[in-house]
This record gives structure tokens, C-alpha cells and sequence, in this order.
């Protein structure tokens, strides 16, 4: 049974960040891979719009010359990545969406039994997949807002607004709020992209948009940050643009959320709820919409937050008194505490033979 931590356990979390500070400097010179490239449609927008100093990457870096390591950005689009991954202690990823967050890389990572930051296949591919994140979620019994999913055909409408989300992927890339029928095939044409995937059809809940962060410490015990409100100032939703706030224009507030002690209690509780029932590990940031009477429901699950300096979950962090670089710490020492992967596997032998067959594939 996980042991949570709340907000106000002031004393155990300081404890906590001392216990890893002391075990940072005794990892001097640890190499760390921190693997970031333009993968998915999410890390590509971020890629071509975000300006480097606003990059988690960038944050990640830095955080990283504090700590002492040894580390390298590796992207995974340059034919070297595997080869290179083989060489650090511990792999750091900064991927999101499809091939970065959804298991894949984690399986990838274990074949290779080179230790990662974060969840890890399973966990991943539940939380990536918004539809299977849903079902799980019902599962747990943890309130989220009905759906279903639309995999061709006409789509069905029941008179109220909905958001059109693509299955895999963050950062609301491709999704729509839809007020109007004749607006919905246009919508599900984008959330289903050029593989023509399921789409999430949900009911779209007025209300205060929430997240909170939740960080492993040393011992296993998680804390869970204060939950945050965002209210986007000029957009309809929390959208892609926003979210980048490439101008810096601040059209987003960020702030601590006044809640009531019963709602916080149920908010905490599912997000609890859902780190156990799904087995995230490492850090992760669950995303709310709370009613105005007060009724929280659960929208999806983050297993690799954002981690710029100004990031929710970086501000979540602060307000429990962790920096961002004890945050990266934790991360760190709960891969390497993690037991290893230890099965008969052989010993990955690399050659030129993949390079040789993409080769001839694209000829």
C-alpha cells in the first residue's frame, strides 16, 4: 500500500529532499541520458514553436549541471539513439505522446536494462491511451465524464456540447470543443489524424479545470501536490496554443485552488486512487474539471508531466517546498532504487543490419 503524503506533511517531505541532496552528491558524475526529439505531433509542435528557453528540456538540463551528471540530449530520430542509450546509468525522457509515452520507449528502455525516470510499459500505455485510461477509470470508480468512442461512420448527437480528443497524445493537440452538429465531422477528421484511429467523444463539463502532481520520494512514499486551478483567459478550452503561450502573453492563470475540505478530500482521493490502480511510478500529473457545485471529475492522467521551470508541475513541487532540481533528484533515485529487470534476455548485440533494412524499405 502506497503511503501518501499530503500538502501539509511539511516535516516528512523537507526530510525527504535533505535524503536527496545528501544521495545527489554522492552521484557525482552520474550519466544520465536525457532523451528529447521531435517524435511525436506534440514534441514536433513544441519543437517548432516553443522557443528553447521555455523548453522542459532546457529546465531539465540545467537541473542536471546542478546535480553534477554527466549527461547528453539523445534524439531518438538520429540513428545512433539505441547504440548511445547503452552508455549512460540512467535514462531521463522528455518524450511525449506515441513511441515516448506510451510504453514504447519504456519496453525499449528494459530490453536494454538501462534504468528510466517513470513509469513504466504497462502503467505508460494506460495513461497514453485516453479510451483504455477511461475504462480504467470507471473500473477504479473514479468519476469521469461520459464517453464513448467513435471508430467510423456517422456519430451520433445528443442535443449538448462535447470535446473531440485524439486516443494518444497531450497538450489538447488535435482536440476540439464542439457546439454544433455540423461541426462534428470536421472535428473527428482531425482527432482521428491519417491512421484513422478511435476517437474520445466526451461530454463537455463546465467547470474550473484542476491538476495535481504526484512525486515519488525515497522510501516509496508519494507526495501529492496542492491542486492547482487554470482558467484560460482567451481561448474556450485549455488548447494547444495556450498552452505553449509561445508570446508569452499570459493568456493562462495558474494558481492555488481554494477548495472546499471535502472536495479537496475527494480530489486527493482519486488521484490516489488512480496512481495505485494504474502503477505510475516515479512522478505523474492527474487533470480535473470541477463544477460549480462542487463536483470533481477526473479527465486524464499525465505520466510525463511537463517539467519546464514554469510548469504546473513544477509550481506544485514549490509549493510543498521541493526546487525543480530536487524534483529531478527524486526521479533519478527512484529509477536507480527501482529493482533492475533481471530475466534471461541476451545481451543486445548491435550491428548495421536495421540501418541496412530501413535502407532498402525506403528505396
Amino acid at each position: 500500500m502506497t503511503l501518501f503524503l499530503s500538502p501539509s506533511s511539511d516535516l516528512a517531505v523537507q526530510e525527504a529532499a535533505e535524503e536527496l541532496r545528501s544521495w545527489g552528491q554522492s552521484r557525482q558524475g552520474l550519466g544520465v541520458a536525457l532523451i528529447y526529439g521531435p517524435v511525436s505531433v506534440e514534441d514536433r509542435l513544441y519543437h517548432s514553436k516553443c522557443p528553447v528557453e521555455q523548453r522542459s528540456v532546457t529546465a531539465l538540463a540545467k537541473a542536471l549541471e546542478e546535480i553534477g551528471a554527466r549527461w547528453t540530449v539523445l534524439d531518438p530520430c538520429e540513428p545512433d539513439f539505441i547504440m548511445d542509450l547503452a552508455g549512460y546509468d540512467v535514462a531521463l525522457s522528455n518524450l511525449h505522446g506515441p513511441y515516448g509515452e506510451d510504453g514504447r520507449l519504456q519496453g525499449l528502455l528494459d530490453y536494454l536494462r538501462v534504468p528510466y525516470c517513470g513509469s513504466g510499459v504497462g502503467a505508460s500505455a494506460v495513461a497514453a491511451d485516453k479510451i483504455l485510461c477511461k475504462r480504467v477509470m470507471l473500473t477504479l470508480g473514479v468519476p469521469t465524464p461520459g464517453w464513448h468512442a467513435w471508430t467510423g461512420g456517422p456519430a451520433t448527437w445528443n442535443g449538448r456540447p462535447v470535446m473531440v480528443k485524439p486516443p494518444l497524445g497531450g497538450s489538447s493537440v488535435g482536440m476540439s470543443l464542439v457546439r454544433d452538429p455540423a461541426d462534428l465531422p470536421g472535428a473527428l477528421a482531425i482527432a482521428a489524424g491519417d491512421e484513422g484511429a478511435a476517437v474520445l467523444i466526451e461530454e463537455y463539463v463546465v467547470g474550473t479545470p484542476l491538476t495535481v502532481g504526484l512525486l515519488e520520494l525515497p522510501g516509496g512514499s508519494v507526495v501529492v501536490f496542492p491542486p492547482l486551478a487554470t482558467e484560460a483567459t482567451e481561448a474556450d478550452f485549455y488548447d494547444a496554443d495556450t498552452k505553449l503561450d509561445v508570446d508569452s502573453r499570459g493568456t493562462v492563470t495558474v494558481r492555488a485552488a481554494e477548495l472546499a475540505p471535502d472536495v479537496l478530500d475527494k480530489i486527493t482521493g482519486d488521484a490516489q486512487t488512480l496512481w495505485d490502480g494504474i502503477g505510475l511510478r516515479g512522478a505523474a500529473r492527474i487533470d480535473f474539471i470541477l463544477t460549480a457545485d462542487g463536483e470533481p471529475y477526473a479527465l486524464e492522467v499525465n505520466s510525463t508531466p511537463g517539467m519546464s521551470r514554469d510548469s504546473n508541475f513544477a509550481v506544485g513541487a514549490a509549493m510543498v517546498g521541493l526546487t525543480h532540481t530536487d524534483v529531478v533528484l527524486a526521479m533519478l533515485h527512484e529509477a536507480l532504487a527501482r529493482p533492475p529487470y533481471d530475466v534471461p534476455l541476451p545481451t543486445p548485440a548491435f550491428s548495421s543490419t536495421t540501418l541496412t533494412r530501413e535502407a532498402a524499405v525506403s528505396q
